[in-house]
């Protein structure tokens, strides 16, 4: 498939602010796939607006771990020498269960290439870009990336990376999927690399548990709960239920309620997702640690414990109670038309 083009010419004339509208849709379509039209405008466009206006829609993507390649290098992306990870970086966790990675390799005798991915813990690696980078272009995209990254960026053992790319592989080969085409370039650099695992964490605090429900309370988690699709009919139960004109106490209304909250609990985090929420929880409490804040690493350790532990029930847990009831709440808004369901998905 060809890259999917802009037409300069019926760009001529808008708003900046239209402009602004019309490239950030354009971004979001088509993801690492737009870095060639929107650089293209960027140096190219004859309207200084539009060249502007380009090159913010460029920075928008930067701020999530896509940055334009450099032209397609005449020979493999390290030139000489084995390639192999010298440095790495990792974000924290959307709502979406992504993470933005980026890993440079460096060959034998110098030379340097970022590969800069999106992976996600249901579908596997989602985008990637990258290429021959200079040190002095990659410290200017370290530091614009560390001025906007809305969520937390830090730098890791490159081993680490690598195996958080192999654990997405692995889940292109359970799901029967393949990765973008343009991993392909990549692929020989993660051969014979082990799966990262769970981050080592200290013991959890049971005490903690009944806190977690503050790190939705967090920007950077304010993202974190179920897809609201997945709860419509539900939500639809928990409308009527309110609005019921049988002549029932509050009492009453109030337990059909929590009936349906917990029944929605107990199907929706299964044992496999529960393991996948409570890695999600234990990838951030690692990154809140890395960046000394310790409190909410402590928190979120004690919310990994409480959901990788298949014993417990959830029911009752504030925290899955949160991620639930505001799934919930969301999926309302939908059905009311005061939301749009694009705008709440946690489809990564």
């Amino acid at each position: 498939m060809s890259d999917p083009s802009l037409d300069a010419a019926s760009l001529r004339g808008l708003s900046e602010a239209a402009l602004d509208d019309k490239l950030r849709a354009f971004a979001n379509e088509h993801g690492a796939g737009a870095l060639p039209a929107l650089g293209g405008l960027a140096e190219r466009a004859a309207d200084r607006v539009v060249r502007r206006a380009a090159k913010r829609a460029l920075y928008r993507l930067s701020q999530r771990g896509l940055i334009p390649a450099p032209a397609p290098p005449t020979a493999p992306v390290v030139r000489r020498g084995t390639p192999h990870a010298v440095r790495a970086w990792l974000s924290g966790i959307d709502g979406s269960g992504s993470r933005a990675a980026w890993i440079l390799f460096e060959g034998a005798y110098g030379g340097g290439a970022l590969c800069s991915l999106i992976v996600n813990d249901v579908v596997g690696i989602a985008e990637v870009a990258g290429g021959d980078i200079t040190k002095r272009r990659l410290e200017a995209e370290l530091a614009s990336l560390r001025a906007a990254q809305k969520l937390p960026w830090v730098e890791t053992e490159p081993a680490r990376a690598l195996g958080l790319v192999v654990e997405a592989l692995e889940l292109h080969r359970e799901r029967g999927t393949s990765p973008p085409a343009t991993f392909g370039r990549w692929q020989p650099f993660f051969a014979d690399v082990a799966p990262a695992g769970p981050p080592s964490l200290p013991a959890a605090d049971p005490a903690l548990a009944e806190r977690s429900v503050e790190l939705l309370g967090l920007p950077e988690m304010a993202g974190w709960f179920l897809d609201p699709e997945t709860v419509q009919s539900d939500a639809l139960e928990v409308q009527e239920a309110r609005e019921s004109r049988l002549v029932v106490s509050d009492q009453i209304k109030a337990e059909r309620q929590e009936a349906i909250l917990a029944r929605v609990i107990e199907r929706e985090f299964s044992p496999e997702a529960r393991r996948r929420w409570g890695r999600r929880f234990a990838e951030m409490a690692w990154i809140f640690g890395a960046i000394d804040r310790s409190e909410h690493a402590a928190i979120a350790a004690a919310a990994a414990a409480a959901f990788t532990d298949d014993q417990g029930s959830l029911v009752h847990h504030p925290l899955a109670r949160a991620l639930t009831q505001r799934a919930l709440e969301l999926a309302g808004e939908v059905a009311a038309g005061r939301l749009r369901a694009a705008d709440v998905s946690r489809k990564p």
